[in-house]
């Protein structure tokens, strides 16, 4: 990598030995000058603005990499070094720095005599080099993209093997022009595969050298090109949209005549229970019949159940959708979302392309996402300044007419509150969110919340002083103080009631906190230990990385602690009547099955978890009459799963066949777009032997 930014230098520094002459004694040696130093710097982009920046040195073999961005109060801080054989694999890789959430970084890789070492959260682990190979880091800057594609575009099929395992390849994807202050650059699209679910999309100029990291939301360009922020994300768009068209276009199943599926075990939100074996009519994409015992399936499609269970589709309460997300989704058996706040038009597009099934995806329930404009903000939804922008958001949101709520977020003044709560009932909205800075839940519920997000957002009311800034990671460092909580004192006690008396829901997002507060470094989270092995080695070694900043024992036991005293407050909750909804904020898809696992700790039971799930969330929405259960007139949301999961609530993660509206998906069939091992097998479909 490094000769190729420093080439010109190097080819004018090195006439010297061009020259000969006849004199008697040799001329004196004249020294090499050493290269000059090569800076590249980029910008990080998120939401039109930037947020951050990476800046690269080469110096000799030597690269010199420092990068930090902050949205929503966070974002990583990294600073790398990473020394390049003559051949441009790295031989050599130091990082250092804190993740996202505060997780510390000292990684290491090193390549020595023909053995590769390295050093993350995981451990530490050696290799034999047989073969040019390339380390993938655990936790770098996209600056890894330039030593990837030196490497890769070195080699004949732009594939290498990689540690700590699998292989890297990249592939182009089409050339454009970008226009900057530094003149056109003639790029050329790649997309890498290999290290995790997803591709990444990147750009490089007409040398070879990185020009971009593309996403449909985050990109990092080189400085002078952020006008072309839009059009990256765009060209990334169409890429990713291309691909996932692509799967949908190989693994989305439409029957032309009935699907019939026998000897199935449906389960029943009402009741509870599982019923006797059955036969499952669907035309045209609604349940038709659901009949105990066999049926005449003549003239349909016959899926043979094997005496297993069809769950009615699952809801993600706390979702924010993008297109990537949506299909692993569907094989996970979630077939319902509610987006908690999005970028408005990029999620507008994405709903568009579901319903009209170009692409894979949840049917989606719209949050409109309101935040105040401060240093800290996160940058979805509409920004505001003052009371009055807050209530033109909230009529901007009841106007477009397919919003069901609004999200107060982070940022926002807390004296504007009252005003927007009541602007949006007037407007036939409800009310979510978080606890603004600089107040607390109790002021929340007072003003009229409808429904609080996140629990520690509501727990924290009764740890921090009125001055403590909660736009920050304080929000989350703040929860080692909770194991000093009395959750039966008044402070608690207070909150809780308002909740039960005011008949405020909560959206607790147990999952994500069992991540934050008992993840550690070098232990498989407890919530990924189900499906780890299944997934492509970047996803493997995350489940290993723990997310907060844990420095001493006692903070260790305190983040425990935290955990605990969250368990016990949706225990009180529960205890009260308050309705909780299942939601994730880490994507949906399986983390939502881990989410719902959660919820045996305060007593719900799979059934009632599984009723929760599904018709009673579609009721919370007011979609109970067409989604939620396999009955006669509903959509034919539901998923197969071979075991019992009223049983055994892990039961749900191993899904056969997904069914959602006129369109079937067989997970196993899917799953290896992705990376990722299938855990079933997939069912026979027999054809009728005749049709009408």
């Amino acid at each position: 990598m490094m000769n190729r930014f420093a080439g010109t230098a190097l080819a004018a520094l090195f006439v010297v030995g061009a020259c000969a002459h006849e004199a008697k004694a040799p001329a004196p040696a004249i020294a090499e000058a050493a290269p000059a130093p090569v800076t590249e710097t980029f910008s990080v982009r998120l939401f039109g603005q930037t947020l951050g920046q990476l800046v690269a040195t080469t110096e000799g073999n030597t690269v010199k990499v420092d990068y930090e961005f902050r949205n929503n109060g966070r974002g990583p801080t990294l600073a790398e070094t990473i020394t390049l054989s003559e051949d441009g694999l790295p031989i050599g890789w130091t990082i250092d720095g804190a993740t996202t959430f505060g997780n510390e970084i000292h990684e290491t890789f090193a390549l020595t005599d023909g053995v590769a070492s390295w050093t993350d959260t995981t451990g530490s682990a050696t290799a034999a080099q047989t073969e040019p190979a390339i380390y993938i880091p655990q936790n770098a800057s996209p600056y890894t993209l330039a030593i990837y594609a030196k490497a890769l575009l070195a080699d004949d099929d732009r594939t290498l093997p990689a540690w700590p395992a699998g292989t890297l390849s990249m592939s182009p994807q089409g050339t454009l022009q970008i226009e900057g202050e530094g003149g056109p650059v003639a790029a050329t699209a790649y997309a890498l595969v290999g290290d995790d679910v997803d591709p990444t999309y990147f750009l490089t100029d007409e040398k070879g050298g990185l020009f971009a990291l593309i996403s449909p939301r985050f990109v990092v360009v080189r400085q002078g090109y952020e006008e072309a922020d839009d059009q990256l994300k765009e060209l990334a768009t169409r890429l990713s949209t291309r691909r996932l068209e692509t799967i949908q276009a190989e693994t989305a199943h439409k029957f032309d005549a009935p699907l019939a599926i026998t000897n199935v075990r449906v389960f029943d939100p009402v009741a509870k229970a599982m019923s006797a074996p059955s036969t499952v009519f669907v035309e045209d994409g609604v349940i038709a019949s659901v009949t105990v015992g066999a049926a005449d399936t003549s003239g349909a499609f016959v899926v043979d159940g094997q005496g297993g269970s069809l769950i009615p589709g699952l809801a993600e309460m706390h979702g924010h959708m993008g297109q990537d997300g949506a299909l692993k989704n569907i094989a996970a058996g979630v077939t319902l979302v509610r987006d908690m706040g999005n970028d408005n038009p990029v999620l507008s597009e994405l709903i568009a392309k579901i319903e009209a099934g170009t692409l894979a995806g949840p049917r989606v329930v719209r949050s409109g996402f309101i935040e105040g404009k401060s240093p800290f903000n996160s940058n979805n939804g509409i920004l505001v300044t003052s009371e009055e922008e807050a209530l033109a958001a909230v009529d901007w949101y009841a106007d477009a007419g397919d919003f069901w709520q609004i999200k107060i977020y982070n940022s926002m003044n807390p004296a504007w509150v009252p005003a927007v709560v009541a602007r949006a009932k007037e407007r036939g909205l409800r009310v979510s969110g978080h606890v603004p800075a600089f107040t607390n839940a109790d002021a929340m519920l007072e003003a009229g919340y409808d429904e609080m997000t996140h629990i520690n957002q509501l727990m924290l009311g009764w740890v921090l002083a009125p001055e403590e800034d909660t736009r920050t990671l304080l929000r989350l460092t703040a929860l080692q103080r909770l194991p000093k909580v009395d959750l039966d004192g008044p402070a608690a006690s207070r909150t809780l009631d308002l909740m039960a008396e005011n008949g405020v829901a909560i959206d607790p997002t147990y999952a994500i906190h069992e991540a934050l507060l008992l993840s550690r470094n070098g232990e498989v989270q407890a919530g990924m230990a189900d499906y780890v092995d299944h997934m492509p080695i970047a996803v493997q070694r995350a489940a290993k990385a723990a997310w907060s900043a844990i420095g001493s024992p006692e903070e260790d036991a305190a983040y425990r602690g935290a955990f605990d005293q969250i368990t016990g407050t949706i225990q009180r909750m529960k205890d009260r009547g308050v309705f909780i909804v299942f939601g994730t904020d880490l994507g949906g898809a399986l983390t939502l099955h881990r989410e719902l696992e959660l919820y045996q700790n305060v007593g719900f039971t799979p059934a009632e978890i599984l009723a929760r799930a599904t018709l009673e969330a579609a009721d919370y929405m007011g979609l109970s009459a067409q989604l939620g259960s396999v009955e006669p007139g509903k959509q034919a949301d539901f998923f197969l799963v071979p075991g019992n999961p009223v049983e055994d609530l892990k039961a749900i993660k191993t899904i056969r066949l997904v069914s959602k509206g006129d369109t079937v998906y067989f997970p196993s069939e899917i799953y290896p777009y992705f990376g990722i091992r299938p855990f079933t097998e997939i069912p026979a479909v027999t054809a009728p032997a005749s049709r009408d």
